[in-house]
């Protein structure tokens, strides 16, 4: 996998469920480390510098880190420490200032009904949207996005949509990186794309079912980065996924179906 992310692009990490999104993911949140190759985040290689301080940098966003939390912390407190980047309150004074940061922030997101209660009382959608405002809370040069809407409504779904092409759509030398396997998610203003795919099998290790000797299905790769014009197109989703797919891209936002 090969994959470089410069300074004040928006990408979109896109590709069908288990081809190894959330392994991406735990990589560029220095979650995960690579069992070969190199990967360097923010100018520093993975696994030869100080990870804490690399998270403070890096805003994430994922239904993975929001188990995390403590059941009874209060959802201002989990905006509000992703400063630290630690989920519960192990840094034990934050500033006014930055508690009205927390607050905009949840404002913003129209969830600032939640301070006060429990992360375990929220709903999915809530969670989702305290998340996404911790994520920005320190103002990262790295924010990463992984299934971003996943448990919205319409409603809701469509305000952190527009919240997110404002990102997009800002001038900011920030990275943002959205990942999903939904084209109706990709919000304006993203402009880069990197599709996974299956890797090809050599023909000697392949079965009629497509899997290799083992029963495997071939690995998770990057097939495609380029723009979302180029890269978004009927025959590529038709063979990432198996079946006659039509993409349409209207008012700014795409969309795909089986035909």
């Amino acid at each position: 996998m090969n994959l470089t992310i410069n300074a004040g692009e928006r990408w979109v990490l896109f590709g069908p469920n288990g081809i190894g999104k959330s392994t991406a993911v735990g990589m560029l949140a220095t979650r995960t480390f690579p069992s070969e190759g190199r990967v360097f985040i923010l100018g520093h290689q993975l696994g030869k510098y100080d990870v804490f301080k690399l998270r403070t940098r890096i805003g994430l966003a994922s239904a993975d880190l929001g188990r995390q939390f403590p059941e009874f912390e209060d959802p201002l407190d989990a905006v509000v420490t992703g400063l630290s980047a630690v989920t519960g309150r192990w840094r034990d004074t934050y500033t006014q200032e930055e508690y009205a940061r927390a607050r905009r922030l949840l404002r913003d997101f129209r969830v600032s009904y939640l301070e006060g209660k429990e992360m375990w009382r929220l709903s999915e959608g809530e969670r989702t949207r305290v998340l996404i405002a911790r994520a920005l809370m320190g103002d990262p040069e790295l924010l990463i996005m992984d299934e971003p809407t996943t448990g919205l409504d319409l409603g809701g779904r469509e305000q952190v949509m527009r919240t997110l092409s404002r990102i997009g759509e800002e001038n900011s030398e920030r990275a943002v990186v959205l990942v999903t396997h939904r084209l109706e998610e990709i919000p304006a203003g993203f402009d880069h794309i990197a599709i996974m795919g299956r890797k090809p099998i050599p023909a000697e290790d392949a079965t009629e079912a497509g899997v290799d000797s083992m029963g495997n299905p071939g690995a998770g790769t990057i097939v495609y980065t380029g723009s979302l014009e180029n890269g978004l197109t009927d025959e590529r989703l038709s063979e990432l996924f198996g079946m006659p797919i039509e993409v349409q891209h209207t008012h700014g936002r795409w969309a795909a179906y089986a035909v």
